[in-house]
């Protein structure tokens, strides 16, 4: 978790205790939810946020990286990834997909996706579920606004 110090920097959060416990450390520190490692040379590489890592398998699993390899297969324009709960309580790794052009044929386009994915990412990575959808819904910042995506799988 990336810690950093700062003379400027908030007191709390309105109504949110634990929040505020758990972010405003004290003495100007503050825990930016940032979650980063650090490679040989020492560069420090960013993973995503804590509150979006995935447990699968007993392993975290950041949703960042699947998204990054999704990104290099030709037919995905878009996509996020979240971890969504089953009816037998474990969590699986669910894939929206913004396809690059509308396919004609979604079952081709899903079959290649699904090898793509087995070729770049290590088994308990592999999303479970890949829906395609025409855009993803997104922040008046233009993030991803994965509240609206998880209301779509709870729907």
């Amino acid at each position: 978790m990336l810690m950093v110090r700062v003379e400027a920097a908030g007191l709390y959060y309105v109504r949110e205790q634990e929040k505020t416990r758990t972010t405003f450390l004290g003495n100007g520190w503050i825990n930016t939810g940032d979650i980063f490692t650090q490679d040989e040379s020492e560069y420090f590489w960013y993973a995503g946020r804590a509150n979006e890592m995935i447990k699968v398998s007993g392993v975290w699993v950041s949703p960042l990286e699947i998204e990054q390899s999704l990104q290099d297969c030709a037919v995905v324009k878009e996509c996020a990834v979240m971890g969504i709960g089953d009816k037998d309580g474990l969590t699986k790794i669910k894939a929206f997909v913004v396809p690059r052009e509308e396919a004609k044929d979604s079952a081709a386009m899903l079959d290649e996706l699904k090898e793509f994915c087995k070729r770049k990412l290590a088994p308990h990575k592999f999303p479970r579920s890949i829906e395609f959808i025409r855009e993803l819904p997104k922040t008046g910042s233009g993030k991803i606004d994965r509240g609206l995506l998880r209301k779509r799988v709870l729907q």
